[in-house]
């Protein structure tokens, strides 16, 4: 269809048409034959109506070359050509539309799908920006949807609770989505929220591990050290074998100073808050293939969010820079709280954001940065986000902060962001031109794959391809298990008589600390019959209203690479028997594990 015919001044970058069709649309995409490239992309960006006529004002996309990249014209178009509406096998020739990826929406005015490579969202990292409201949020559940899909791990750091939402199945209908090619799904069986039990009934709770650094210790206390107390706090610790609150806190108080108080009552604060622990909660259970971890911070102080998300992501990343957990991909809503800009703020956890930022894709840790505030953000985290999802935003120095921190955002493209309606983003870093995207409907419920890498290049020489390296950590059988006192080998060394097979079962259960009379003890349930396990050895067993202290399980279950036979399947989930033991007594802390258990036939 033609639109009209190329006029007025003419660039290698922009150019403009008088309008001949009424069909003509803002955002609209318009192909225009040239000369030497022939048939080259171009996208509509205003409008402008006169007396006399309507003009349109475009810019240029580009054309493909023969060895498939996007290339810019060389010299202009010539006047009084005429300018197409682009045909969809033409968009999707020049931007490649049509790959493999996460399915974000369409795009605008169209119902091609954009699908973004998810590859690279995962290990070059990504922010979301948008004003309070735009749907940063709804997008950004968008793709934790495509990349579950992806069986990738995911962390979100949640100071609003919410995601849980995300449990159940959209409620939009079936006739909305199928338009959009896509089913309600529900995630409850992959996500495991974290948080404060008394706020939230539903949530595990979080424990941190309560050894540290000294250096450790005083970037996270909640509280602004004066030299003499820094000299203080590191006299203590720099002789202690173990560094824990106790061990400090006897130490502090052996000591002959004032200044010495405030130091003790801000730990004994992060004691008697209950976030630390000798048996933290462990990594690998955070960080599993196909589940989905949600910090829920909602009803926690500001001071004490930013110590959790600093001792997390800390521990988080050293453990993926030594392999103990697969690759994942972690999602901090409200960043500018976590990462501040200088002169807006100081936070405990800007350090290691901004070290995850710029090293975590050599170690297959991607990032994704949400904010409604991207002023406040810090400028060396944003830039280090090769894909943007900006929604609209209208402040002005918001509006500054995204041009000086993203390329290839221009005049043009500042005005398209402060006139998208809600719903729509522009996707930048996709592709060289930024595009407008019509969000597709969420799948799950709302709350508030591998591109080759070019070896040897040196800009991704440090990739880690996320989906093959969570597929060998999930084939590489390393699960929390209660282990047995005695080891298929020792059965054999000790055996008196043939042995003629050993079978290894894995039976589903689930590990309970719990409280009662003021009393702390462990309990380990299966998940078959519901019953409690005395000796998993000898298969000695009783009945769940038996259930105290004098039940105490002693054995922890362990994180290990396990060979078995048998996988028996669970029969009562782990939340259904967390139900059946709060009637007799209170859970402080569940995890679902398996029992080995080898079967001897001689």
């Amino acid at each position: 269809m033609i639109l009209g015919r190329v006029s007025g001044k003419v660039s290698t970058t922009d150019f403009q048409f008088i309008v001949t069709s009424a069909k003509t649309k803002k955002f609209q995409f318009i192909q225009v034959n040239h000369p030497e490239y022939g048939f080259v992309l171009g996208q509509i960006m205003e409008l402008i109506r006169t007396a006399e006529e309507m003009v349109a004002r475009c810019v240029v996309i580009g054309y493909k070359e023969v060895d498939g990249r996007i290339k810019s014209i060389r010299t202009p178009f010539n006047l009084g050509i005429e300018v197409l509406e682009a045909e969809d096998s033409f968009i999707k020739h020049v931007i490649e539309l049509n790959s493999e990826g996460g399915y974000v929406g369409h795009l605008e005015g169209k119902t091609i799908p954009v699908k973004v490579d998810l590859q690279k969202i995962l290990t070059k990292h990504l922010c979301v920006l948008a004003k309070s409201g735009a749907g940063k949020s709804y997008a950004v559940g968008v793709l934790v949807e495509e990349i579950m899909d992806k069986n990738v791990p995911l962390v979100i750091i949640d100071p609003h609770g919410e995601y849980s939402s995300m449990k159940f199945p959209a409620e939009e209908s079936g006739d909305t989505l199928e338009k959009w090619n896509i089913k309600a799904q529900g995630y409850g069986k992959q996500i495991q929220e974290y948080g404060d039990i008394t706020i939230k009934k539903d949530v595990r709770p979080l424990k941190l591990d309560e050894k540290m650094g000294s250096y450790e210790l005083m970037r996270m206390l909640p509280l602004q050290l004066s030299n003499t107390q820094e000299a203080m706090l590191f006299s203590v610790v720099k002789d202690l074998q173990e560094i824990n609150f106790e061990n400090i806190l006897l130490g502090l108080r052996g000591l002959n100073s004032g200044g010495k108080w405030s130091i003790i009552d801000t730990i004994i604060y992060l004691r008697d808050l209950k976030i630390f622990s000798a048996s933290p909660t462990p990594l690998m259970e955070l960080v599993r293939a196909g589940k989905i971890s949600v910090i829920n911070l909602k009803g926690i102080a500001p001071e004490i969010q930013d110590v959790i998300v600093y001792k997390l992501l800390k521990d988080l990343f050293n453990a993926r820079k030594q392999e103990k957990i697969p690759p994942f991909f972690c999602v901090i809503e409200e960043a500018h709280n976590f990462c501040p800009e200088k002169g807006f703020g100081k936070a405990k956890s800007t350090e290691v954001i901004r070290l995850i930022s710029s090293e975590g894709r050599k170690f297959g840790l991607g990032l994704c940065v949400v904010s409604q505030r991207p002023a406040l953000v810090q400028k060396t985290v944003l830039a280090q986000c090769s894909t943007q999802l900006i929604m609209k935003v209208t402040n002005p120095n918001d509006l500054r902060a995204i041009t000086g921190s993203i390329e290839g955002i221009t005049a043009e493209t500042e005005q398209e962001i402060q006139n998208l309606s809600v719903g729509s983003a522009l996707l930048c870093g996709f592709v060289d031109r930024p595009l407008v995207v019509t969000v597709r409907p969420r799948k799950s419920k709302h709350g508030g794959q591998a591109v080759d890498i070019l070896k040897g290049a040196s800009e991704d020489e440090y990739d880690k391809n996320i989906f093959e390296e969570t597929k060998k950590f999930e084939e590489s059988g390393l699960m929390m298990v209660v282990k047995p006192q005695v080891s298929v080998k020792e059965i054999k060394l000790m055996a008196e008589k043939p042995i003629t097979k050993i079978t290894t079962y894995l039976i589903p259960a689930v590990f309970l600390e719990c409280e009662l009379r003021g009393v702390t003890f462990s309990v380990l349930l299966d998940r078959v019959k519901g019953k409690i396990i005395i000796d998993p050895d000898k298969d000695i067993k009783q009945d769940i209203s038996t259930i105290g202290y004098r039940c105490n399980f002693l054995r922890k279950p362990v994180y290990e690479s396990v060979e078995f036979d048998v996988k028996i399947d669970e029969q009562i989930t782990a939340e259904k028997l967390k139900v059946v033991v709060e009637k007799y007594c209170s859970v402080l802390e569940i995890k679902e594990c398996f029992i080995v258990y080898n079967q001897i036939i001689y």
